[in-house]
């Protein structure tokens, strides 16, 4: 049973899964920002550029299983080459770790996913074996994961920081076309959405179904948690079942007091690591995405790849840059987070302005649905309101407002939303939900390599060789052009909007790259490389 190669931006620190490969040389010395991955008595030597791990390679092995307890199994691999061994040394290195990974038996994925999950960073390209040569790597790093991904059949995620290195490793994909196992109608339906993205009309709805990626509670199993710290004797408990949900948790805020329940949300939907599906979609070039879920998780994504999300309606919407609409609240305000059944009422009220936003989504852009069942009140409601103003005597019919993913196929859910929203199963009959699920994020994975822009690394000379004749020749000319900017661009309108542009294609990237990471990346990169061990200091004893 064949694995699958996701390409996505993130930080590999805060990944959700089951494996993580982390550069590092022959004296043990790994880049600051893996230090998350590592057991504290494992630090022998650190400072605010590395830390050396308290360990010792066997002869000429080249992975290590760094020991400790958790949810992620860390191994450090050799990517350092002082000898120039070259590009086949270090793809050598990336089959010897997933091997290793492969003999590590695992009962059941973090998360009850359906395979495992082993992240890597783009190996050598920071301080290791393929410094400057990134173009190269990823055309030969991307067949080798998808070999190991067929031979030992768990997915494997190629996690990368810098906008160069994510539209260089989607032009490799689509110039393949391989890699996905969807069907026909699937691929289609990723075309389709790649082309609305690409175009500025696809806006993102989340549900808690994405959410449960990461470990956090679904509705139901939100008010059973509720439940088990409320006091509430057994009877009462049965009794909660055959309540509609809002009533249920509004007998709950009761019972605990509203404080408490503030509490609890805020610690349980609080920051922590974020899933696959979550950088996906993070990754996608939208701008406008809605969430029903309290968790910053979708932002933390954001953030690490340097998309910066206002979020609504506690930040201000800044013209031109993303924004995240919380429709019900957010942990970081507890205060906001509707939960009972008052609360939702008071949505048509107090909360109309928010309804409003995704109103508006509804009638001008195209919604993908992803992760939620559209049992939702509010959702129910919102898609009544815009099916009302829309339609009437003498109007022709509209296109559907949105599309939504489903895990399984709904045949009588599908038909009460058929007005408004196409609805899409990812799986039939018998299939495991998290299986579905799998299949989602593989959907996600191809919406997402369809809809990069195809320009990102064509002014970052560390991809220069992935250029044909007629790209070298317009990457001359655009240096050209940028060499011309006056001092002080950023004062004149015109020269600004030259200069973002040429950001945009890659220009002054590779200049400010260290560790691995983009210059634009912010901090420290977590898919960064150890450079040359002889700059650093050895590993005591």
């Amino acid at each position: 049973m064949s694995g699958h190669v996701f390409v996505v931006g993130a930080d590999l620190t805060r990944l959700t899964c089951d494996d993580v490969l982390v550069p590092t040389g022959r004296t043990l010395r790994v880049a600051a920002s893996w230090r998350d991955l590592l057991p504290a008595d494992l630090v022998a030597e650190e400072d605010h550029e590395g830390v050396c791990v308290d360990l010792a390679w066997s002869g000429d092995e080249r992975v290590l299983a760094v020991p400790g307890e958790g949810p992620r199994q860390a191994w450090l691999l050799d990517t350092v080459d002082d000898c120039g061994r070259g590009l086949d040394w270090l793809l050598d290195g990336a089959r010897e770790a997933l091997a290793a990974v492969a003999r590590r038996e695992v009962t059941e994925p973090v998360h009850g996913r359906a395979r495992r999950l082993v992240g890597l960073p783009a190996l050598g390209t920071g301080w290791g074996g393929a410094a400057g040569r990134r173009g190269d790597l990823l055309q030969q790093l991307l067949p080798v994961l998808r070999e190991a991904a067929d031979e030992h059949g768990f997915d494997v995620a190629l996690v990368l920081r810098g906008p160069s290195d994510l539209a260089a490793a989607q032009r490799i994909r689509r110039g393949e076309d391989t890699g996905w196992d969807l069907p026909d109608t699937l691929r289609t339906l990723a075309e389709q959405l790649g082309e609305r993205a690409r175009r500025g009309q696809l806006a993102l709805f989340i549900g808690a179904g994405v959410s449960a990626a990461a470990g956090l509670p679904t509705w139901e199993q939100l008010l059973g948690e509720l439940a088990g710290r409320s006091g509430l004797d057994e009877d009462l408990r049965a009794g909660l079942a055959q309540l509609p949900p809002q009533d249920s948790a509004a007998l709950l805020a009761r019972e605990l007091g509203r404080d408490r329940l503030q509490e609890f949300v805020q610690d349980r939907f609080g920051p922590g690591p974020y899933a696959l599906a979550h950088a996906l979609i993070a990754d996608l070039p939208v701008q406008e995405f809605v969430t029903t879920n309290y968790d910053p998780l979708v932002e933390l994504a954001a953030a690490d790849i340097g998309r910066e999300l206002s979020v609504l309606p506690y930040d201000e919407a800044r013209p031109g840059k993303p924004w995240l609409l919380k429709l019900h609240g957010d942990a970081a305000h507890p205060e906001s987070v509707v939960l009972t059944r008052e609360e939702y009422l008071q949505l048509g009220d107090s909360r109309a302005a928010l309804a409003g936003v995704l109103h508006s989504l509804l009638l001008t852009r195209h919604v993908l649905f992803v992760g939620t069942s559209m049992l939702d009140d509010d959702l129910i409601r919102i898609a009544h309101q815009v099916r009302s103003a829309v339609s009437g005597p003498g109007r022709e019919p509209r296109h559907r407002t949105g599309t939504v993913l489903a895990l399984r196929e709904d045949a009588a859910r599908s038909r009460l939303w058929e007005q408004d929203v196409e609805t899409v199963a990812m799986s039939r009959g018998s299939t495991p939900p998290a299986e579905a699920a799998r299949r989602l994020e593989v959907l996600l994975d191809l919406i997402g390599c369809l809809s990069t822009p195809p320009t990102g690394y064509l002014l970052d000379p560390a991809y220069r060789g992935m250029l044909d004749a007629d790209e070298r020749d317009l990457a001359e000319a655009l240096q050209q052009v940028a060499a011309r900017l006056p001092e002080g661009a950023a004062t004149t309108s015109a020269a600004a909007e030259v200069g973002a542009l040429l950001r945009r294609l890659g220009h002054g990237r590779s200049a400010g790259r260290r560790d691995g990471a983009d210059a634009s990346d912010g901090p420290a990169d977590a898919a960064s490389e150890p450079r040359d061990d002889r700059l650093q200091s050895q590993r005591p004893g």
